[in-house]
């Protein structure tokens, strides 16, 4: 069994990818594939619902980091939900809840987003 499985799925014009395991040096090419295959796609707007990620490594927030520019570039924006308070303690720690908005679950997020796919 993997130590990451992903899960895309589209809510309300967003695509929600919902990572659960660990994202670290042996499973971050998989989450990085992941993101890049919805960036490719056109979806700028990026919902990633983390109910079930037990934990990311610097790796993983390096390929978030990856893909932040030209998602924004285009209009979009990378949100972050349900965070576990592990997972919340590492992206708090580098400094990612300011430079990304966080959400307790996934219907703050879509909520939040709604006014910006309607403009």
């Amino acid at each position: 069994m993997s130590d990451l499985s992903i899960e895309v799925q589209e809510v309300d014009g967003a695509a929600v990818l919902l990572p659960a395991g660990f994202i670290n040096a042996h499973t971050v090419r998989d989450f990085e594939e992941a993101m890049e295959a919805l960036v490719k796609a056109g979806r700028y707007t990026i919902l990633l619902d983390c109910r079930h990620l037990t934990y990311i490594s610097s790796a993983g927030l390096g390929a978030i980091m990856g893909l932040i520019e030209t998602v924004r570039e285009h209009g979009g924006d990378i949100l972050l939900s349900n965070l576990q308070a592990n997972v919340y303690a590492i992206f708090d720690t580098l400094g990612f809840t300011q430079l990304y908005r966080v959400f307790g679950d996934q219907a703050q997020a879509l909520a939040a987003i709604q006014p910006q796919r309607q403009a």
